[in-house]
């Protein structure tokens, strides 16, 4: 393990691991074991990135380890099998933690080196009737676990021969995952401020005649150099026609006057994303056409962050987005005045702007886990949730009914947002997005 400095901001310790853990052992019962494995090294000395599951149960930061977590006879066990100190590769990679750190700084109750899973591993089934695994057969490491759980399902003399019940650990670890503690929410919080103070850097640098790729480039060291991890997900950074492009990541054209810059980018911290987008006019000055679709853009977020409240589904909020967006393609003449939005909204017109859901949980991963329904409803939302809302208008050259004014003008606005007892908490303030805040703040950029 390497040596680790204390951050500035919050930080997760051992007790947060140990409840995580103490709310699985309640959630999978009596006389059952649940297994999960790390994600395996980085190739070519590219940074770790731990598995978001293994991590959630362990804060374990090294690859290829596993996890055992087993309750029998009122006895509950934590067992991690670790890569084993090693002298030689700890100096090319870092130090290790080893079985000894594993216990001491990481709460497991035993530890073994990974040298011993394929003998122990089949041992820790033993009592159990039921096995709790992710549903990974492709990796070598899910294969590993599984060929453990099928020996110990033909050896199993408790249930009889092959009758040795599988179930999906995923859905366990989404329906804890998707509520968030308060500790979850200061590190995304605290990935939200880090993110703001980045954007703000941006924004200065925001011109005619500057590269996309510069704009990137402030953003995510903006993220380092406060303490983030780095980007909780490639930075998008498109002006013009790019904005338009949903998932634009080339990031190398130059900014042109009279166009927009869409912005989509946010920082991680302590493995916790924030995600955030903000467009911006690159000569500071909104055109009448670009304002009226920020306008339109910015009312429909309004809209939606009123709504959010425990109760209300991410498939609700998003009908209100599109019936709006609806609405407002209809007084701009875009789609008939004549048909009722609602039915418009069956026949899903406002995908001729707004193809994408207006949101989606927000945690250790942007898209994070979470049900969205359970036996064909939508999955209401409670408190402790996290969720981004994003509504945009996205307007390609050439975009049929649309005046050719228009054309080229893409717009998303994102912000993340706690669900309370009481409705939604925006996690994501600051960063500017009213027209006039945007307007006075580019208006004072230094040349």
């Amino acid at each position: 393990m390497n040596r680790v400095e204390e951050k500035s901001g919050p930080v997760l310790g051992p007790e947060f691991f140990a409840k995580r853990r103490e709310t699985l052992f309640e959630a999978i019962g009596e006389g059952s074991i649940a297994v999960v494995a790390a994600a395996p090294p980085s190739g070519n000395y590219a940074r770790f990135r731990q598995d978001r599951a293994f991590y959630y149960l362990t804060g374990f930061p090294e690859p290829s380890a596993v996890a055992v977590f087993r309750r029998v006879e009122s006895s509950r066990e934590y067992v991690l099998f670790v890569p084993p100190r090693d002298p030689d590769r700890e100096r090319w990679d870092g130090l290790r933690a080893g079985t000894e750190g594993a216990q001491e700084r990481y709460g497991a109750d035993r530890a073994f080196s990974l040298e011993e899973l394929d003998h122990e591993l089949p041992r820790l089934f033993e009592g159990t009737s039921r096995a709790y695994l992710l549903p990974d057969f492709e990796s070598e490491s899910g294969r590993r676990l599984y060929r453990a759980y099928r020996q110990a399902a033909v050896s199993n003399r408790r249930v009889g021969h092959g009758a040795y019940e599988l179930r999906d650990l995923g859905y366990l670890l989404a329906l804890m995952r998707v509520r968030k503690q308060p500790e979850e929410i200061a590190m995304i919080r605290h990935a939200a401020t880090i993110t703001r103070e980045a954007y703000l850097e941006a924004i200065a640098a925001i011109r005619p005649g500057a590269y996309e790729y510069q704009i990137e480039a402030i953003l995510n060291a903006g993220f380092r150099k406060r303490g983030g991890d780095g980007p909780a997900y490639t930075t998008i950074v498109g002006g013009g026609e790019n904005a338009t492009i949903l998932h634009y990541v080339e990031n190398s054209q130059p900014l042109r006057d009279g166009e927009l810059l869409l912005i989509d980018a946010a920082a991680s911290y302590g493995c916790y994303a924030a995600d955030v987008t903000r467009t911006y006019p690159i000569n500071g000055r909104f055109t009448e056409p670009q304002r009226r679709v920020y306008e339109t853009v910015l009312s429909v977020q309004k809209t939606v962050l009123a709504a959010v409240r425990p109760g209300v589904s991410i498939r609700e909020l998003h009908r209100i987005a599109a019936v709006e967006f609806i609405q407002a393609m209809q007084r701009f003449g875009w789609l008939s005045p004549d048909e009722p939005p609602e039915k418009l909204f069956e026949q899903e017109a406002h995908k001729k702007c707004f193809m994408h859901g207006i949101g989606h949980y927000l945690g250790l991963d942007v898209h994070d886990v979470g049900p969205t329904e359970v036996d064909g409803k939508p999955y209401p939302l409670e408190p402790g949730m996290v969720l981004t809302i994003e509504p945009g208008w996205y307007i390609s050259s050439g975009t049929e009914g649309v005046p050719e004014a228009f054309w080229g003008i893409g717009v998303r606005i994102e912000d993340d947002v706690l669900v309370t007892e009481t409705g939604g908490e925006v996690l994501t303030p600051g960063i500017p997005k009213e027209i006039e805040e945007i307007e006075a703040l580019m208006g004072n950029r230094s040349v």
